[in-house]
């Protein structure tokens, strides 16, 4: 007796094994370069006081050196944008991971302040655009029930980044005098030159197109393509007549608000990424190797939670009391951090990057249920662009008050009060619709409990007349 299989069900075993040879072959890869893109945008946090000592540059001066990288790469992921249209996925995402790079590398021949305010504006300007060209590449390579999981293992990149920054930087920082350059040098070229190797590969490595993947077989990219386009018509058809254009857009309250709390997000995010070390070496006996040790345990915790909280929100469907949650979270540790001794601070801001750090996987699916498809990429652009002036606002602020007060504690008890607010601005939403059961299906019970880290899968896509992606 011979068994016969379905046409469809052949089809589901193509495009199976499709999205498993991605899932190993090319998020991999994303990931290492996310880790390098979070490296060589956040080591400054490590070399602060050895910046201090040698070149002079006091807290409030490092906290808008450290900021001005968000206003460059404000200005110019829209552009970025564009050019990754024209040039292709492929070709932008290498250009962007060497050029970084080699800025990042440039940082040693930093000489005063303003020196290093034009290399932090630089990097932002040489980093801009490199999510958004990630996550349209992951949408012309995947369908939908596959991004939740390749968006988490692509987004772990930043948590080891923050992990491993301290163990890694330690070392260098340590090289101090060898062949005439400071350990602070040793650290952003070495850093700096890794991801320059790491973005020559990924050109050679990557393919432009799924009909130029040579790894995969024709029936597996036969079953790719009809996978993904049947997405795209779903995703058209979801919701009925176009609403305004930009202006519609960007009076939305509800696009406001949604700003605002993920503003609170990216404060808390970069004024720990840059002042965490600096609060570290408060403990008595710290040098520069515990004091990246130490600095990795807040990410390490975040790392857990992210998963955590992405795997019940992709099961339930119940995103805002998680979302608030997250947030009272992130108030509550930055607070107690605020008033407690330096070791028991410590403590506290690992229960805080718990909180915030842990929130984006939760809070692209209530954008994505709250707005419009048809201004969706229009309403993500805005979002992302107002929340990134937070890693300006909140490093900087941290360095005056820093600089006036001697202490991080009311930069911490400022990023607790954003926190707070945030959770009851959150109260405010509607409810985003719950995750159909085959998507739930798919990311969950291959064991990942993973949900998108970025925008939600349906809204990663090309710049468009709608609007464009956007970190």
């Amino acid at each position: 007796m011979t068994s016969h299989v379905s046409s469809p069900d052949l089809s589901g075993q193509h495009l199976l094994s499709a999205t498993g040879k991605i899932l190993r072959r090319v998020v991999p890869l994303f990931a290492i370069m996310m880790m390098c893109n979070q490296l060589n945008r956040s080591n400054i946090g490590y070399a602060q006081s050895h910046l201090e000592a040698d070149l002079g540059i006091g807290a409030a001066a490092y906290g808008l050196g450290a900021g001005l990288f968000f206003v460059a790469y404000t200005l110019f992921e829209v552009p970025s944008n564009a050019l990754m249209a024209r040039f292709g996925a492929k070709i932008w995402l290498s250009r962007i991971c060497v050029s970084w790079g080699v800025v990042s590398a440039c940082m040693l021949f930093a000489q005063g302040e303003w020196s290093f305010y034009f290399l932090r504006f630089l990097l932002g300007v040489a980093e801009a655009g490199f999510v958004p060209a990630v996550l349209y590449y992951l949408t012309k390579w995947l369908p939908n029930s596959h991004r939740g999981r390749a968006n988490a293992r692509y987004a772990v990149g930043a948590l080891v980044a923050f992990s491993l920054s301290g163990p890694l930087s330690g070392p260098l920082l340590a090289l101090d005098g060898t062949w005439g350059l400071t350990g602070w040098q040793w650290m952003f070229l070495t850093e700096g030159l890794l991801s320059v190797v790491v973005g020559v590969f990924a050109f050679f490595w990557l393919d432009s197109k799924i009909e130029e993947a040579r790894w995969l077989t024709d029936e597996e990219r036969r079953a790719l393509t009809e996978a993904i386009a049947a997405d795209d018509a779903v995703a058209s058809a979801q919701h009925g007549g176009a609403p305004g254009g930009l202006w519609s857009v960007v009076r939305a309250p509800k696009v406001l608000l949604l700003s605002f709390i993920y503003f609170s997000v990216q404060m808390s995010i970069y004024a720990n990424t840059f002042w965490l070390p600096s609060i570290v070496r408060g403990i008595k006996g710290t040098n520069d190797m515990t004091v990246g040790l130490l600095s990795s345990l807040p990410w390490i915790c975040a790392i857990v939670a992210m998963f955590t909280l992405a795997r019940i929100g992709d099961r339930t469907g119940r995103r805002k009391p998680l979302l608030i949650g997250a947030l009272l979270m992130a108030a509550v540790g930055s607070y107690l951090a605020a008033i407690s001794s330096p070791v028991v601070a410590l403590v506290m801001l690992c229960v805080a990057a718990m909180g915030f750090k842990s929130i984006s996987p939760i809070f692209w699916p209530i954008v994505q249920g709250t707005i419009h498809p048809m201004v969706i990429g229009m309403a993500i652009a805005l979002i992302n662009s107002l929340a990134n002036l937070g890693g300006f606002v909140a490093p900087y602020g941290f360095g005056l008050v820093q600089e006036h007060t001697g202490s991080t504690a009311w930069g911490l008890i400022a990023l607790a009060a954003f926190s707070l607010i945030a959770a009851c601005a959150v109260c405010f939403l509607s409810d985003a619709p719950a995750a159909t059961r085959k998507d739930v299906r798919t990311d969950t019970d291959k064991g990942t409990g993973a949900g998108a880290s970025g925008p939600p899968p349906s809204v990663q896509g090309a710049p468009s007349a709608h609007g464009t992606p956007s970190h």
